[in-house]
């Protein structure tokens, strides 16, 4: 049996090498890791702290604006004001601007991933209840009629990466935060560079 060690040692790595090269396991961690529940005890770095800052736009008190490239959602504020969040935005190749309206808010919403979501990563299930271990977090605020959603998170370490689908997450308590201050109808202006 020894001598056929470094022959079954080979075997296995070679086998490892090319799980790895497969589409569907290397893409496992691209972002989303249902069922695992959020460390509430993770500390985010002061960047992504929430906090008020002083931010100067023409748009009224209530807008919220996305800043991709900055890693911050903006609460426009009056006086010059805003509440900045940090967030997890969409990965290379799932970034987008434009300006949407919330549409529908959830509190623990279920997760149900698109099709070409499911393409990507086929090892995600089809549905999965709201809940601490569910990606979607601890609230969801829909952006118009598209698949993309503003929401908590499972996964804290993942503010002020490029990680999601083309989501924008936040961490749990900051998620609720921003919930309880705005109403459906509020207006998003996403933007991938900051305004010259």
């Amino acid at each position: 049996m020894t001598a056929f060690r470094p022959l079954i040692l080979a075997v296995i790595a070679m086998g490892s090498l090319m799980l790895s090269a497969t589409p569907g396991f290397s893409q496992r961690f691209d972002g989303d890791q249902p069922g695992l529940v959020a460390d509430d005890s993770f500390q985010l770095d002061p960047e992504y702290r929430k906090q008020v800052v002083l931010y100067r736009t023409t748009e009224p008190p209530g807008t919220i604006i996305i800043q991709t490239a900055e890693r911050h959602l903006y609460l426009i504020q009056a006086n010059g004001r805003a509440i900045r969040y940090g967030i997890g935005v969409g990965r290379a190749g799932f970034q987008w601007q434009g300006i949407l309206n919330i549409t529908r808010k959830a509190e623990w919403p279920d997760w149900t991933p698109p099709p070409e979501m499911i393409a990507r990563q086929p090892y995600l299930p089809r549905f999965m209840a709201g809940g601490p271990g569910n990606p979607m977090g601890a609230r969801a605020m829909y952006l118009g009629t598209t698949v993309y959603r503003i929401h908590g998170t499972n996964q804290p370490d993942t503010i002020g990466t490029a990680i999601s689908s083309g989501c924008f997450r936040l961490v749990n308590a900051d998620v609720i935060d921003l919930y309880e201050r705005i109403p459906v109808g509020t207006r998003v202006i996403v933007r991938q560079k900051p305004k010259l």
